[in-house]
């Protein structure tokens, strides 16, 4: 499965780095998390998300569904 995982960091002037991981389970993928946060920015590290990555190409969008594409 595809997860896409954000973490937030910067204190009073917060930023993100997100990027996607490809693991069994959500343990998993933060374990591979873990490893990928860039060094320097890993001690100012405040959040960490995880969600399944949904593919673009599958994904349905509400205009979509009800025009019938």
């Amino acid at each position: 499965m595809n997860y896409q995982i954000t973490v937030r960091f910067g204190g009073r002037h917060q930023r993100y780095h997100t990027f996607k991981v490809s693991a069994d389970n959500a343990a998993e993928a933060l374990r591979q998390a873990a490893d990928k946060v860039p060094e320097e920015i890993a001690a100012d590290v405040d959040l960490v998300e995880l969600r399944v990555a949904i593919n673009p190409d599958e994904r349905s969008y509400l205009d979509e569904a009800s025009s019938g594409v």
